[in-house]
Order: structure tokens, then sequence, then C-alpha cells
């Protein structure tokens, strides 16, 4: 496969696996302002997802209509969900010879229902969560159509790395900001707000339910997100997928290139299965998930380097 491709197919995965990342967050950071007595701060979202400068994140953060707007719709916020599915699109637009005719058709009814009057009017001026429902319903069908439509060659492949890769960077930021509104004292075993916001943003909340059966403490939701393979939003299984996935370049790879990437892969991996935290440590844990975010995009530049051909 051309370097090119390859590359396109990559960050198609990319820009999907993020989308669905930040419209859970979006739509659980929405439920949260609901539900929140004092007045609610959209600040650590607009510092991920947004564009706007300091002056203009303190105008706006309480203000949650402009929020959703500049997060989900802003066509001039290049962090937006629509930016981000508009670059899904335009990547798949120029691959459709490497990927299915239905992938193609999915991503173009996506970026064509973000644009809908109807949806954008929901967001803004109706119930917002029921807009970031539709949107997310297509993120699934998205998955889908790519498990079930997709020939397991190499493009299969890099979906898969980009994919995994985006989520594991996704899941360290999300349990890093959502872990700080989380209360510290020594092992809560009653369900709180924060860790159940955390679980949600996740897709992760009723999993712990059926895992835990009540015993809910903080100690326990680190160890599904952080640790538990059978998780699928956990961060290891993400590195686990990852690692799988680009195991099966290896007989296309320059060896090289391979072991270069393969270590880094492997080294990050090792590090979060066997790292140890509970609550006890939120100091520490916050460091340890910033260096896995670096150590994430240091595979990322790796792997442009190595295998796309980008300085």
């Amino acid at each position: 496969m051309l370097s090119r491709v390859a590359d396109t197919i990559y960050w198609l995965a990319r820009y999907m696996e993020r989308t669905q990342s930040m419209l859970q967050v979006i739509r659980t950071n929405y439920i949260a302002s609901q539900d929140e007595i004092r007045q609610f701060s959209w600040r650590p979202l607009l510092y991920a997802y947004g564009e706007l400068n300091q002056e203009e994140i303190n105008q706006v953060e309480r203000n949650t209509p402009k929020v959703l707007e500049h997060l989900i719709l802003d066509k001039l916020n290049h962090a937006s969900a629509y930016n981000n599915i508009l670059q899904g699109r335009e990547n798949a637009r120029a691959v459709q010879d490497h990927i299915t005719k239905e992938v193609w058709q999915c991503l173009n009814d996506y970026y064509h229902l973000v644009r809908d009057e109807e949806l954008v009017s929901q967001i803004k001026y109706g119930d917002p969560v029921s807009g970031v429902d539709i949107l997310m319903k297509n993120s699934v069908l998205f998955t889908g159509v790519v498990k079930n439509t997709m020939s397991r060659d190499e493009g299969y492949a890099y979906i898969n790395i980009g994919k995994f890769l985006e989520r594991a960077i996704q899941i360290a930021d999300i349990i890093r900001v959502k872990w700080a509104g989380v209360s510290h004292d020594a092992q809560q075993m009653v369900e709180t707000p924060e860790l159940r916001y955390l679980l949600y943003s996740l897709f992760g909340y009723e999993f712990f339910i059926k895992t835990y059966k009540g015993n809910f403490s903080p100690d326990n939701v680190l160890q599904q997100v952080i640790y538990n393979t059978y998780f699928p939003h956990s961060l290891l299984y993400s590195l686990n997928q990852l690692s799988r996935y680009f195991e099966r370049l290896k007989e296309e790879s320059l060896p090289e290139s391979f072991e270069q990437v393969e270590f880094l892969i492997g080294k990050v991996r090792n590090e979060v299965k066997y790292s140890h935290f509970t609550n006890e440590d939120p100091e520490v844990l916050t460091a340890f998930l910033l260096q896995v975010r670096n150590e994430l995009l240091g595979v990322a530049t790796a792997f442009s380097k190595y295998y796309f051909g980008n300085s």
C-alpha cells in the first residue's frame, strides 16, 4: 500500500474516533451541567476541544448554548465535531478505491447530517442531548460498517491503528480531566456524581455496575478505566489492540522501521500494564497520564516518520 494511502486511512480513523469520544464527553458534561446546583463551567472542555483565547473562554465558559455551538458546530473551530467529521469524509473521498462503498456512504451521510438545519437547530435551541445522540448513532454505525464490510488487509490494520492510538490518547485525557473533580478522601464506598460522569464519558457505567456489583469505590473505577482488558475503553485494552494491529504490518514493513515503532508501543504498553495507582495518589496519577499521553504522541510521530515518510 502506498504510504500516502495508508496515512489517509490512518487519519480517517483518528478523526472518527476523536469525534465519537468528544461527543460522549460533551453529552456527559451537558447532563452534569443540568444536575449541578452551582454554576457549571465548561472550561476544561474548551481547553481540550476549542480554539478560544483565555479572554474568550472567560466570557463563554458558563454559556452552555454558545459552548455547544463552538464545540460541535463551529466551522471556524478546527477541533469541532463538525470539522472532525468533515476531515474524516475528505480523507475517505481521497481513498475510495481502498475502502468499501458502504464506508464512504456512511461518512458522506454523516457529513450531511451534521450540516442538517433541523439537527443544528436541535443542538442550539432544543434538546442538545437528542441532537448529540443522533450524531453518536452515526459514529457507532461507522464502526459497524467498517467491521462488517472492510477486508482484513493492510488498510484494515491502518484503520485500527489510527482508531486505538487516538482512543488511548483520548482516554488518558478524559481520566486526567475527570479525576481532578473526584474526592480523594480515604476509600469512598458510595456512588458519587464525579465517578459516574467519568464512567459515562468512557461508555463504562453499565459495565462497571455489572462487574463490581455495587462496590462503587474510586479504586475500582480506576481499575476498570486503566487496567481492565475486557473493557473496550480502558487504557490497557486500547494499547493491547494498538500493538495487535501494528503487529500485522510486520511482513510489509522495513525491519528497522517496524522495530523503532514496536519499541515505543511496547514501552508505553508495559508502563501502563505494570503500573499501580490508587485513589490516594491523584497527583502521581495525573503526572503518569501526562507522561503516557506524551509517549503516545511520540508513537504517532514515529509512525508518521517511519511509515508515512513525514518529517
